[in-house]
């Protein structure tokens, strides 16, 4: 299934050995451009936090880089406007626009995103290990 990922559920499969990193790899995942910028600002944060080794951190961000697609700001620039009307958190408007450009569903732990707009379809780390 093609999906768009929010960085919620990969600061998840970050911190910790979870359903999040079993399935990161069965799906053809997307995410706007911007999304590893935040994680390299809070790659030290992060780190931290996590109950991985250095190491296996390293590793799990380096597969993240290779198998998520990353979308240019001008490719969703043209649904940017639209997501930004249904979208119940400005944070969550490049994530919609991608959906909504790509014609496929999030992949977000956020209850507001996929309770507050009913354009996209919201899946949550839960339901995606439910189906696999």
């Amino acid at each position: 299934m093609d999906l768009v990922i929010d960085s919620n559920v990969l600061f998840a499969a970050l911190l910790k050995e979870s359903g999040t990193s079993d399935i990161l790899f069965k799906h053809k995942l997307y995410a706007p451009e911007f999304i590893f910028e935040e994680f390299r600002k809070y790659k030290d944060y992060l780190e931290g936090k996590t109950k991985r080794n250095e190491e296996n951190f390293n590793d799990l961000f380096d597969l993240f880089e290779r198998n998520v697609m990353l979308m240019p700001k001008k490719e969703i620039e043209p649904f940017i406007e639209k997501a930004e009307k249904i979208s119940p958190d400005p944070k969550d408007v490049p994530y919609l626009a991608l959906a909504l450009k790509l014609r496929c569903n999030l992949w977000s732990n956020d209850r507001d995103l996929k309770e507050k707009q009913n354009t996209i379809r919201v899946y949550s780390t839960e339901e995606l290990v439910k189906m696999d």
